[in-house]
């Protein structure tokens, strides 16, 4: 059990000390102001700024950070571009926090074995960039790839677009070099796919920051197809876009990617990308991509254009050329950024369900919207089922929070209802963690507990997230961002 000290009680200065001597002054950030940076993650409804902010370049680095923090009993926490919508990143109150963003590196790069060897803070797009002159791409492709780094998609399980038929984050990753939360440095899996004893490496993707902190990463790089194609076929109803994706699995297909967008999001992101691809008065649209060998491309392509017509689609644009390829995904990988043009705004969810839930769960989303009030603009990977519905609302009026949270909440609960989970890719973080219960059992979530403490049994290693507590999410979350400001004197400069 994590006992912490007070902050007023906690003498920061020989900590403050021995950072600087390890890291240097430069990447010791504590004057208050500059703090402000790193208050929140991509949840930024939740804040609460850190007593300091480390910048490490290499794992030695990291080591030693993790080595004061247990020395002094401090609570520390990862983060990476900070693009996480879980508020898995969130600091809690006197914790340090050591971010990986200057960690950028292409280590190595290993064409003949198909593998590349990263440091965290690489951003997940600079794989692709990096080998695709010799004919790679990297897999893993989250809406935010120009900006989200490996560590954090590591620390998620990221997705994205192509996880229907490549898988996410853990499909993709070989090994690990990690610093433990008592600062020892360990290899984890290592530069083949199927390694003996445990699959430690699968554990640790997806731990959200609680078993250590990855500073080398080998991930596993694919060919390019020979042949790609992108389908966009519009419907004048989003039960029928869903289940036009629940006919093209059972044909057989698996796309590289489906994704569904409703007449809200499609209007949003026209209104600020202008594609010009998009129909605006169609109720959703369908966006599918094909790769593989040019025979079977040409093949699924008239036979997932069959079914489309079948399901009632207006029409069936297909493209195979790059740009126009890039043009067709454009809207859908701008679209949460759209969604803040139409609404001061949004809270967005990311559960799960089966494929042939869809047309209902869609059902209910609607009459959840008109109940409530709030409009929600539909966004996902239909392929794999992986809800990203954006409540709209305005955080200026007291009180609006807490009730788009209570919607929120009803999506996860209605995902789990029929089978589903409450995350598919953003994690569990300090948002979600009181929804646990509704897919765990109590001895589910202490065999879980049993694994953490295994590995970081002082808790110092991101508390306070993924497990629930007797609070709600909102009301934990809040209690750590909604605090009056104190002030301290840290080296002659004032501080929050």
């Amino acid at each position: 059990m994590l006992t912490q000290e007070k902050p007023q009680q906690r003498n920061w200065q020989p900590i403050i000390k021995e950072l600087q001597a390890a890291l240097g002054t430069k990447n010791v950030v504590q004057r208050r102001e500059e703090l402000i940076t790193y208050e929140c993650d991509g949840l930024t409804s939740y804040r609460q700024r850190p007593a300091l902010a480390v910048l490490p370049r290499t794992t030695a680095q990291v080591a030693i950070a993790v080595q004061i923090c247990q020395k002094y009993n401090v609570p520390f926490i990862a983060r990476g571009s900070g693009t996480g919508l879980s508020g898995g990143a969130l600091p809690v109150d006197d914790c340090v926090l050591i971010v990986t963003s200057m960690m950028r590196q292409i280590l190595s790069v290993d064409y003949e074995n198909q593998q590349v060897v990263v440091q965290p803070g690489v951003i997940n797009s600079w794989v692709t960039q990096t080998v695709s002159g010799a004919g790679f791409y990297y897999a893993p492709d989250p809406s935010s790839q120009i900006i989200c780094s490996i560590g954090g998609n590591v620390a998620e399980n990221s997705g994205g677009v192509h996880c229907l038929k490549y898988g996410v984050t853990t499909n993709h990753v070989l090994g690990l070099k990690v610093v433990t939360p008592q600062g020892e440095i360990v290899d984890l899996g290592g530069q083949v796919a199927e390694m003996p004893g445990y699959d430690l490496t699968g554990l640790f993707v997806g731990s959200e920051g609680t078993l250590g902190i990855a500073t080398e990463v080998t991930l596993r790089i694919l060919k390019t197809a020979e042949s790609i194609c992108v389908l966009l076929a519009d419907f004048t109803s989003v039960e029928a876009a869903g289940k036009t994706v629940s006919d093209i699995i059972s044909a057989g297909i698996i796309p590289g990617g489906m994704e569904i967008m409703d007449n809200l999001s499609i209007n949003a992101v026209e209104d600020v990308v202008k594609t010009n691809c998009y129909p605006r008065d169609a109720t959703a649209i369908l966006i599918i991509e094909i790769d593989g060998l040019e025979v079977e491309v040409q093949a699924s392509k008239a036979r997932v254009k069959e079914i489309c017509m079948n399901n009632g689609a207006r029409n069936v644009t297909t493209a195979s050329d790059l740009d126009m390829r890039l043009k067709l995904w454009k809207g859908r990988k701008a679209a949460f950024a759209a969604a803040g043009h139409v609404s001061p705004d949004y809270y967005v969810q990311d559960g799960v369900i089966p494929r042939t839930q869809l047309p209902y769960v869609l059902k209910e989303i609607e009459a959840l919207s008109q109940r409530s009030g709030y409009r929600i603009a539909n966004v996902f990977h239909a392929g794999d089922g992986n809800l990203h519905p954006l409540i709209l609302y305005d955080n200026s009026i007291p009180g609006e929070l807490e009730k788009v949270e209570e919607v929120g909440g009803e999506i996860l609960k209605l995902c789990v209802r029929v089978g589903g989970s409450i995350s598919g890719e953003h994690g569990i973080g300090a948002e979600k963690r009181c929804y646990m219960s509704e897919m765990f059992s109590e001895t589910d979530l202490e065999t879980m507990l049993w694994v953490r403490q295994v590995f970081n049994p002082q808790g110092l290693a991101n508390p306070t997230k993924i497990f629930p507590t007797p609070r709600t999410c909102g009301e934990a979350a809040r209690s750590m961002g909604r605090k009056e400001e104190k002030f301290t004197q840290i080296s002659g400069v004032e501080r929050f």
